[in-house]
């Protein structure tokens, strides 16, 4: 990560699954290279981060609406640009698989439920966001294939929690409320960002586009380009996951 960052130098990154606590997170690593780190850690699960080369005004951490929810997922940075505001926002949305406890149950999963439950409380957490009327970007792992063209077999993938009609629906809330998919604001060519480690995914370029960035309208104004960054997935070791990155007339995210 450290070689990609040097070679792509993004004044914001977004880190999902970060998978540990804050006191643990290597952030002199990235301070290092001139970063400001700011996390929100979760031993042995989730955890997010933000790192940004523009000092932080403002760090927000955990989403609202339900004080029980332990699950470290949503880190929100407020930065001030030569152009005003930036409000960045990482999240690393919740799976919800199994969408059934077991083969042939008709009850939904707890699991599947936190997925619902916490998406209605993102698309609040937006909605109220929006009223500022300034750059917003969401940005992360959604868990979410928005459409056929971001699956390579969309049929087999139907029924699962990231492809089914309850996950669409809160997706497409968040879409209408005004907040805008960048990569499908400057392209409508499929490209996948994530490819599973099993029956050679990677090689047969059987993929999924689960990460993106949702764009505010002043955000999609300034939108210069959105570029996945296929090569990190032929690396030695890589994840399953590859960065997808946001150029913006005030800086690249």
């Amino acid at each position: 990560m450290l070689d990609w960052l040097k070679k792509n130098k993004p004044d914001i990154i977004g880190l999902q699954e970060i998978k540990c606590l804050d006191q643990d997170f290597p952030r002199q690593e990235f301070e290092d290279l001139g970063y400001n780190v700011e996390t929100f850690g979760q031993k042995s699960f989730n955890g997010v981060a933000l790192l940004s080369r523009i000092p932080f005004d403002e760090v927000k951490r955990g989403l609202d609406g339900d004080k029980h929810d332990q699950q470290a997922r949503l880190i929100e940075g407020v930065f001030s640009t030569s152009q005003g505001v930036v409000r960045v926002c990482n999240i690393y949305l919740p799976n919800g698989n199994p969408v059934h406890n077991s083969a042939g149950d008709l009850a939904i999963s707890d699991k599947f439920i936190y997925k619902l439950n916490w998406m209605n409380r993102l698309n609040e957490f937006v909605k109220e966001r929006l009223t500022y009327e300034e750059p917003f970007i969401v940005m992360g792992d959604f868990n979410i294939i928005p459409d056929e063209i971001d699956c390579h077999n969309p049929k087999a993938w139907w029924g699962d929690a990231l492809y089914r009609p309850e996950s669409l629906e809160k997706f497409r809330t968040l879409s209408n409320m005004g907040m805008r998919d960048g990569l499908r604001a400057v392209s409508d060519k499929p490209n996948y960002s994530f490819w599973d480690f099993q029956a050679g995914a990677w090689r047969k370029n059987n993929g999924i586009r689960i990460d993106f960035l949702m764009l505010s309208p002043q955000a999609t104004d300034s939108l210069t380009y959105i570029k996945t960054h296929k090569d990190t997935r032929a690396l030695e070791r890589p994840s399953d996951h590859v960065p997808v990155e946001g150029g913006f007339s005030f800086h690249q995210i």
